[in-house]
């Protein structure tokens, strides 16, 4: 699922479904995302260092993964369809 900000620059749905090869990771599911919409490249993760930008967090099965190593598997109800990968762009101030 992505936030309004990354839909309205894509073009894409409020949810995206993505076809990754093997065990799904967060690396492999955003290499899919930003292969299907080249436009996100360098939103969601440094295009260089191909880390997650500081303002977008990414939760699955109530979990916040935003910290986890991106080439661990994501959670099975992820993989399975059952739940979704969520890009959740972060809020900060006071």
């Amino acid at each position: 699922m992505l936030p309004a900000h990354l839909r309205s620059l894509s073009g894409a749905d409020r949810e995206v479904r993505l076809e990754v090869p093997g065990e799904p990771t967060q690396a492999l599911v955003l290499d899919a995302l930003e292969a299907r919409y080249p436009m996100l490249r360098g939103t969601i993760r440094d295009p260089k260092t191909r880390r997650r930008r500081a303002f977008v967090r990414f939760f699955a099965c109530q979990q916040d993964l935003s910290h986890d190593d991106p080439d661990k598997p994501l959670p099975g109800e992820v993989a399975e369809g059952a739940e979704p990968f969520l890009v959740v762009g972060a809020m900060a101030g006071g």
